[in-house]
C-alpha cells in the first residue's frame, strides 16, 4: 500500500473537522448557519475508528496473509511513539493549567494514563478531556486485536472469521439495546447515555470491525479487492445512500433505534467511503485536495487540543465572538489549528523520528 493515499488523507481531514464542528457545542455552537454540520459531527470519531481498523489492522494482517509472523515489538513501538508523546504532553497541560480545561471538573490523571476513563467517568461533573474516551477505545483495540489476529491465523478459516465478525456485530447490538432499555427504564440521575452506551469500548467496536474486515479483504483476497477497486465511485455513491439511512436512524441521537442497529449501518457507510478513498483511480482518491494531507498529518494533535482551545478562546473573547457566525468559526478554528501545529511539530514529529531510530536498532 502506498505511504500516502490522497483519498484517505481527505477522509481523515473530514473526520477531524467534522468532530471539531460537533464539539462547538461547548462554546454554545457557532450559529444556525452551521447547525446542520454540528448535528452529526460526532460521526467523525466513527470515521476515525474505521480508518484505524483498516490501516492499523492491515499492519498485522498483511504479513499474516503471507504466512509470516508479524513483529509485535515493532507494532507496539509504532503505536506507542505515535500516540503517547502528544497525549502525555496534553494531559500534563490539563493537569498543571486549569485554565486549559474546557470544563471545570476532570477525572484523576491515572484514569487517562491507563486509558480507563471511558469505562469509569462522572461525565456531568468531570467532562474536561473527556474526548480522550476514543483514544481509550483505540488503545484497547491495539492491545487485544494482535492476540485475536494471531489466534485466528493459526488455522485460518473463512467460516471462523465470519463467525467472529457476526458475534462482535450482534453482540454489540444486544449489549447496547439491553443497556438502553435498562437505563431508560431506571432514568438514573446521571449522564447514563454517555457513560454506559456511548463511551464503553464494547459498545463502539462496529467501526473498528468494519475497518478490520476491509483490511482482511485486501490482505487475504487481493484479486477480489483489485477487481472491486474499479468500482470505487459506485462504492462512494452507495456509501452516501447508506450514510443517509444512518442519519435517519440517528435522527434522535440518544434514541433506541440508532443505538441498537444504527452503529453497524453507520460503520458500513463509512467503510464503503474508506474503500473508495483507498483506490487511487476513484474520485475520492485520484487527486490530493490542497491542505488535506497537512490536516491529516496533524489530525491527532488537532483532536487532542481543539476542545481545550475552544475553552481558552471562549474565556478570553467569548463574549465578543458570541453571535458572530463565520468570525467565531474562524477564530475558534484558527486557535485550534495553531495549537495543533505547535504540538505536531514540537512533540509528535520528534516522537516519530525517535520511533524510526528505535525500530532501526531492531
Amino acid at each position: 500500500m502506498p505511504t500516502r493515499l490522497p483519498g484517505l488523507d481527505l477522509l481523515r481531514a473530514i473526520a477531524v473537522l467534522w468532530t471539531m464542528q460537533f464539539h462547538s457545542f461547548i462554546v454554545g455552537g457557532l450559529g444556525e448557519d452551521w447547525r446542520w454540520l454540528e448535528r452529526y459531527g460526532w460521526m467523525g470519531v466513527d470515521l476515525f475508528f474505521v480508518l484505524s481498523g483498516f490501516l492499523i489492522g492491515g499492519q498485522l494482517l498483511r504479513p499474516l496473509a503471507r504466512g509470516e509472523t508479524p513483529s509485535l515489538r515493532a507494532f507496539y513501538v509504532k503505536r506507542a511513539f505515535r500516540i503517547l508523546p502528544a497525549f502525555w504532553v496534553v494531559l500534563a497541560v490539563y493537569l498543571v493549567w486549569p485554565g486549559f480545561r474546557e470544563a471545570p471538573g476532570m477525572e484523576p490523571w491515572w484514569k487517562f494514563a491507563l486509558f480507563f476513563v471511558n469505562l469509569d467517568i462522572d461525565y456531568a461533573t468531570n467532562a474536561a478531556f473527556s474526548h480522550a474516551w476514543s483514544l481509550c477505545v483505540e488503545e484497547h483495540f491495539y492491545l487485544l486485536f494482535p492476540a485475536l489476529a494471531l489466534l485466528m491465523a493459526r488455522k485460518p478459516s473463512a467460516v471462523k472469521f465470519w463467525i467472529a465478525c457476526i458475534v462482535v456485530l450482534l453482540g454489540g447490538i444486544a449489549i447496547r439495546t439491553g443497556a438502553w432499555l435498562h437505563f431508560d427504564a431506571l432514568q438514573p440521575p446521571r449522564a447514563w447515555f454517555v457513560e454506559d452506551i456511548y463511551y464503553p469500548t464494547w459498545n463502539r467496536l462496529d467501526g473498528l470491525l468494519m475497518g478490520v474486515m476491509l483490511a482482511t479483504w485486501q490482505a487475504c483476497r487481493p484479486e477480489s479487492w483489485t477487481r472491486m477497486a474499479k468500482h470505487a465511485n459506485v462504492a462512494a455513491l452507495l456509501a452516501v445512500a447508506v450514510l443517509a439511512l444512518a442519519f435517519w436512524l440517528f435522527r434522535e441521537r440518544t434514541g433506541l433505534l440508532g443505538n441498537s442497529i444504527g452503529w453497524p449501518v453507520l460503520s458500513l457507510a463509512l467503510a464503503m467511503l474508506v474503500f473508495a478513498g483507498a483506490q487511487p483511480h476513484g474520485l475520492l482518491g485520484k487527486r490530493a485536495l490542497p491542505g488535506a494531507a497537512w490536516l491529516a498529518a496533524i489530525s491527532f494533535s488537532l483532536y487532542l487540543v481543539h476542545k481545550p482551545m475552544y475553552g481558552v478562546v471562549q474565556a478570553q473573547w467569548g463574549e465578543w465572538l458570541e453571535g458572530r457566525g463565520i468570525v467565531a468559526y474562524a477564530a475558534y478554528g484558527a486557535a485550534s489549528l495553531l495549537a495543533a501545529a505547535v504540538l505536531y511539530y514540537a512533540v509528535e514529529r520528534p516522537g516519530l523520528r525517535l520511533r524510526t531510530r528505535v525500530l532501526s536498532r531492531g
